[in-house]
């Protein structure tokens, strides 16, 4: 996969493994490995950059005698995965649109 497309898709992934339950870095990590890769160099910068947003917010648990910092989605990061199903429409329609040129090469050839 394209990276520029990748790190656009990243944020949301996270957001929507959130969305499921709360979670904390290795278990997102693993929640997403069948759909991206996402490395914990990669998804700790995410994590904050999204909580300073106000998109999540973190909370400890005890586990195992050490805190495991856990995270939750707040309305906004719900907002942030509504407004990008909304907007993957024109993704989608931009798909539609270049596989019909696509389709068009082939029959000339």
């Amino acid at each position: 996969m394209d990276p520029q497309l990748k790190r656009g898709l990243l944020d949301i992934c996270v957001l929507s493994a959130i969305s499921r339950e709360d979670s904390y870095g290795y278990k997102i990590i693993k929640d997403l490995a069948d759909v991206i890769e996402i490395s914990e160099s990669t998804l700790y910068p995410i994590l904050r950059r999204l909580e300073g947003a106000g998109s999540l917010r973190s909370y400890s648990v005890e586990h195992n005698g050490r805190l495991r910092k856990f995270y939750s989605i707040t309305p906004k990061g719900k907002k942030m995965i509504i407004e990008f199903l909304e907007s993957w429409q024109q993704v989608e329609e931009i798909h539609r649109y270049i596989l019909e040129g696509e389709d068009d090469k082939a029959k000339l050839s």
